[in-house]
C-alpha cells in the first residue's frame, strides 16, 4: 500500500504542476498519461494520490497548526520570529514560512488531481472489468468529498478563492476569484451528495461499499478515508462557518444518531486522548477508530517524518531531545484556560501541585515549573516509542472526532435559544474529563460538581468555546472557533473590526499575484 500512495504522489505531484497554469505560470503537460488510466490498481493508485496530497497540503510548513492554533491564539513563542510574526497576525512579515503559507498552489494541487480524476476514472470502468461500478461510484465521492474539502479549507485561509471544477486538460487559462459564498455553496452541496454515495465503514460488508474495498480489512481503512459520518462532520463544520445552525444540527444529528450502529466511534477518554499510543497514534494494523478523519503517518510504514506535525513545533526536553520549543503554552494563559479543579487534561491544586490524569500521569502539559511548559498531549515518538534521542514523530493529522461533533451541535443549540439542549451536549464532554475519584464534592455528588454551571463556566455559549479551547489545543481547529464565537458574541470591536476589513483572512502571496494578474490581494493586506 505504501508503494502504491508513493507511486500516486509521485504521479499528482507531476501532473498537479497543470494547475499553475490557472493559477500561477504557463507550463506544459509533463506526463503521458495514455498508460495510466487503465486497472483497478491505477484507480487505487490514484484516489490514494488524492489523499496523500490533501495530507501533504495540510503538512507543508506545519500549515495546518500555524493556521489554526499559532495565529493570535493560546501559544506563544521562544525565538522564531517569523512564528511570533503570525501570532501577532503580522502576516506581510517578510519571512519565507508566511510567504510559502501565504501561497494556496498545493491545495489546488489537489484540486487539479481531483478534476483529472473525476474526468479520467470512467476508463478504468471501461477497460478492467475487476472495477466495478459500484467501486467508481465509491471512489468518486472520496474524490469529491476531498476536493469540497480544500475549497473549504481554502476559504477559511483566504476568503474569495478560483472555483476550478475542470483540469480543461491542462490548458485552461488564469481565472480570477470566486466570491467564498458561492464557492461555500459547491462545497456544501459537494459534500451531502459525496455523503450519499459514501459508506458509514469500508471492508465491513456496508450496502455502499460490499467486500473488501481494495483487498484491504476494515482496520486498514477506519478514520483513513471519507465516510458517510465524516462528511456529516465536516459539513456541520461548512455550516457552522456560514453560521447556519440549524444546518449544524442536522448534521450533527446524523453522525450522533448513527455512530454507536453503524460505525466504531466511541467518545475518547483522556488517558486515551494524551497516550504516546492513544487518539493520535496509528499503528501498522490499521487506522484508530475514534479518528472520525485522519491522516496518518505511519510509523510501522516508514511513514514518520522530522516535520508536519504538532510535535516537531511543541516538543522539547524533558520529553525530546530539544532544548527550546517552537511554541509554547505560557503559564498564566495554562492557568487561565484550565482553571476548573480535577480536570484531568491539567489542573493545578492550592499546595501548587500539577495534576493531570489520574490513571496514567498523563496530561497536556509537562515541565510547568520549567521555563517554558511543555504542551505533551501529542508525543506519537516514532512507533509511540519514548526515545528522547530520535525526533521522528507519528502522529495523525486529526481533522474531526466525536467530541467535536458533540460540541458544535451544543454550540448551535445555544445559539438557537436552545440552552438546556445546548448544556446536555456540553455535560457530555465535561463528565469525560474529569477525574470522578479526586473531585471535590458538592452536595456529596461528582455529578453536580462536573456539570456545567453558569455561575462557575458563564454563559452556555462561552462554556461552549472554553470547552473546546480546552478539548482541542493543539489539533488546528482553535483560530477557526475565535471568527465563530466572536461572530456570535459581537462583544469585541477590535476582532469585529478584523473580521469585517478581511483581516481574519491571509494575504496572497506575492508570487501568485505576479503570476496571475486576474487575482486581487485582500483589501486587508493591501
Amino acid at each position: 500500500m505504501k508503494k502504491i500512495i508513493l507511486l500516486s504522489l509521485i504521479f499528482f505531484t507531476l501532473i498537479a504542476d497543470s494547475c499553475k497554469k490557472t493559477l500561477d505560470v504557463t507550463s506544459t503537460r509533463v506526463v503521458n498519461e495514455t498508460n495510466y488510466w487503465n486497472t483497478l490498481e491505477d484507480a487505487r493508485a490514484a484516489i490514494m494520490g488524492v489523499y496523500g496530497l490533501t495530507r501533504a497540503a495540510l503538512a507543508d510548513n506545519n500549515g495546518h497548526w500555524i493556521y489554526g492554533d499559532v495565529r493570535m491564539g493560546n501559544f506563544a513563542s521562544p525565538i522564531r520570529q517569523d512564528l511570533k510574526a503570525v501570532i501577532a497576525n503580522n502576516l506581510n512579515a517578510s519571512y519565507p514560512v508566511i510567504n510559502q503559507l501565504s501561497n494556496w498552489r498545493r491545495f489546488y494541487a489537489i484540486v487539479n488531481a481531483a478534476n483529472i480524476f473525476l474526468e479520467r476514472i470512467g476508463e478504468i470502468k471501461a477497460k478492467d472489468a475487476r472495477y466495478t461500478a459500484n467501486n467508481m461510484t465509491v471512489d468518486k465521492a472520496q474524490v469529491k468529498f476531498l476536493r469540497a474539502f480544500a475549497y473549504f479549507y481554502m476559504v477559511r485561509i483566504w476568503g474569495d478563492v478560483p472555483l476550478i471544477l475542470s483540469s480543461r486538460d491542462g490548458t485552461f487559462e488564469n481565472q480570477p476569484r470566486t466570491n467564498q459564498n458561492a464557492v461555500l455553496g459547491f462545497v456544501q452541496s459537494e459534500m451531502e451528495a459525496a455523503a450519499n454515495d459514501l459508506p458509514y465503514s469500508y471492508s465491513n460488508n456496508d450496502l455502499q461499499q460490499p467486500g473488501l474495498y481494495y483487498n484491504q480489512p476494515r482496520s486498514r481503512w477506519s478514520g483513513a478515508l471519507a465516510t458517510k459520518l465524516s462528511a456529516y462532520a465536516l459539513l456541520a463544520h461548512v455550516a457552522a462557518w456560514q453560521g447556519k445552525y440549524v444546518d449544524v444540527i442536522r448534521y450533527t444529528n446524523f453522525v450522533l444518531t448513527n455512530y454507536s450502529t453503524k460505525g466504531f466511534l466511541s467518545y475518547t477518554s483522556t488517558a486515551n486522548l494524551t497516550s504516546r499510543t492513544g487518539l493520535f497514534y496509528t499503528n501498522i494494523n490499521g487506522n484508530n477508530d475514534n479518528q472520525l478523519l485522519a491522516f496518518g503517518f505511519i510509523w510501522d510504514n516508514q511513514d514518520a517524518s522530522f516535520t508536519g506535525n504538532i510535535e516537531s513545533l511543541a516538543l522539547a526536553a524533558p520529553v525530546v531531545n530539544k532544548n527550546t520549543p517552537d511554541i509554547y503554552v505560557p503559564k498564566d494563559s495554562i492557568l487561565s484556560i484550565f482553571s476548573d479543579p480535577n480536570d484531568a487534561r491539567f489542573n493545578i491544586d492550592t499546595t501548587g501541585t500539577t495534576h493531570s490524569d489520574a490513571q496514567t500521569g498523563n496530561g497536556y502539559f509537562t515541565n510547568y515549573l520549567g521555563k517554558f511548559p511543555i504542551f505533551a498531549k501529542i508525543k506519537c515518538i516514532m512507533g509511540g516509542d519514548n526515545d528522547k534521542t530520535f525526533r521522528l514523530f507519528s502522529s495523525a493529522i486529526l481533522l474531526t472526532r466525536l467530541e467535536d461533533v458533540t460540541l458544535l451541535r451544543a454550540e448551535a443549540y445555544a445559539v438557537l435559544g436552545e440552552s438546556t439542549l445546548a448544556i446536555n451536549d456540553l455535560n457530555t464532554i465535561r463528565q469525560l474529563r474529569y477525574n470522578v475519584d479526586q473531585v471535590g464534592l458538592i452536595n456529596n455528588s461528582a455529578t453536580d460538581y462536573l456539570a456545567y454551571s453558569p455561575a462557575r463556566n458563564g454563559s452556555p455559549i462561552e462554556a461552549i468555546f472554553k470547552e473546546r479551547q480546552k478539548e482541542f489545543m493543539g489539533e488546528g481547529q482553535h483560530w477557526y472557533d475565535r471568527v465563530r464565537y466572536e461572530k456570535i458574541k459581537q462583544s469585541n470591536p477590535q476582532f469585529l473590526q478584523l473580521i469585517n476589513s478581511g483581516g481574519i483572512y491571509w494575504p496572497i502571496s506575492r508570487d501568485l499575484l505576479a503570476q496571475n494578474p486576474l487575482l486581487t490581494q485582500n483589501a486587508y493586506w493591501k
